[in-house]
């Protein structure tokens, strides 16, 4: 029989899990759509233009994550004043950023083009799918502080719901655009912008009818001195803290690269693992969020341990049944993802490492939702720090010695050290 706490968790982790499933299919529809226009071009500018937005709003993933901190703790103080206040104060930077983005869109277009390389043919496409997606940045980075708002407030389906509405809008609309009116990329572009302003609009909406907003909050208490300090001192926190991130995963892919196109096949094919284990992980980070949050606004604290050792519970359990299915059926999941033999057999040699990876990471993403509810992002951003220079070292160490074998092990000392750094410094500081 599952207890209060199970449920709590369970009811929150498993709207977010679906959600960050079906979040990439706004991508992958796409590419489904251009994939039958009958030229390759198509394609390769959709994947482009689809990096570029992907680097460029994992840079504001801190909008989700620090709005979702604050408003835990909000929602556990009963403070209505201030749950609205941090959605104003989100939605405002929401929009700064945004209009900075579209200010700078030819800049920044110019430049991720040049480092990506693209073909001829492909930069005309790409830069075309680019210029009409940036008019969608407003609602995407709306959408984030929306996310964080409603988990904050212990409520993962709104943004489960919503995110279903978006992928069906970019359907129904990309399909009516291109196969009816015959617009190609412009129609997929478009379609997909139609769904992230649909996204937001529903956020919007649902946060004026099933709450009543406070209209009184005026700027004085969303900007205040105390307030606004604080929330850029942990959105920074999480800023740097994806830098590392992201350096850390283009080196995993460079280094794949230089290697030679088989290890970097080889490679992309045995990360979606860790994709795919990232998805339900995230879900119960997000189900830590906010119920921490709330308990360090309630200033319960038996509550906190009591959540802390269940989410861990739970991340032990995923970890173990992620390890037995990847051990028990590795080779028929490959198969699913790539029809060539050669990707398949040479993956083999580096499959083991797949295998133990959710053991080893689930800690990392446990103490990250924690840490978020908490809003403990100087803990996450030093263990970030220690990690990144153990996967740097580690790497430089091992893989003169080991090749692929020793990126991995480098990957996965800079999982395992996220875990252990975080446990540590929840033990002696708190």
């Amino acid at each position: 029989m599952f207890k209060r706490s199970d449920r709590e968790i369970l009811a929150l982790a498993i709207p977010s899990i679906i959600t960050n499933i079906t979040t990439p299919l706004l991508s992958l529809m796409d590419v489904v759509i251009v994939g039958h226009m009958g030229d390759a071009s198509y394609i390769a500018a959709i994947a482009v233009g689809g990096t570029m937005f992907n680097m460029l709003y994992w840079l504001f993933g801190f909008l989700r994550m620090g709005t979702s901190g604050f408003t835990a703790q909000a929602n556990g103080a009963r403070d209505d004043m201030a749950l609205w206040a941090i959605l104003y104060r989100g939605a405002f930077i929401s929009l700064v950023a945004s209009a900075v983005l579209i200010a700078f869109s030819s800049v920044i277009a110019g430049v991720s083009l040049s480092l990506m390389d693209a073909g001829a043919d492909v930069k005309p496409l790409a830069a075309q799918y680019f210029n009409i997606l940036i008019w969608g940045s407003p609602a995407v980075l709306l959408t984030y502080a929306f996310s964080g708002w409603f988990l904050g407030r212990k409520d993962s389906r709104t943004p489960m719901w919503i995110s279903l509405v978006i992928n069906l809008t970019n359907i129904a609309v990309s399909l009516m655009l291109v196969m009816g009116f015959g617009w190609k990329i412009t129609g997929v572009a478009t379609g997909t912008l139609v769904a992230q302003w649909t996204g937001a609009l529903c956020f919007i909406a649902c946060a004026c009818l099933r709450y009543r907003p406070v209209a009184a909050t005026g700027w004085r208490m969303i900007f205040r001195g105390g307030a606004i300090g604080r929330f850029f001192k942990v959105n920074i926190d999480i800023f740097l803290r994806t830098l590392c991130l992201i350096a850390v995963t283009v080196w995993f892919t460079r280094t794949g690269a230089r290697q030679d196109t088989l290890i970097l096949a080889v490679n992309t094919l045995l990360m979606q693992f860790f994709v795919m284990f990232s998805y339900f992980m995230d879900g119960f980070a997000y189900a830590g969020e906010s119920l921490c949050g709330n308990m360090i606004g309630a200033a319960d604290h038996d509550g906190l341990r009591r959540s802390i050792r269940t989410l861990f519970k739970w991340g032990a359990l995923t970890a173990i049944l992620f390890t037995l299915v990847y051990a028990a059926g590795g080779t028929t999941v490959m198969n699913l993802l790539t029809d060539s033999g050669d990707v398949v057999k040479a993956s083999g040699e580096y499959y083991h490492w797949v295998v133990i990876l959710p053991l080893v990471s689930f800690a990392a993403f446990t103490w990250d939702g924690i840490c978020i509810g908490m809003t403990a992002t100087g803990w996450m951003l030093l263990s970030m720090l220690t990690a990144t220079a153990v996967y740097f070292g580690v790497y430089l160490l091992c893989f003169p010695l080991m090749g692929n074998h020793g990126l991995w092990i480098a990957f996965l000392s800079y999982l395992a050290i996220r875990g252990v750094m975080l446990t540590i410094l929840y033990k002696t500081r708190l």
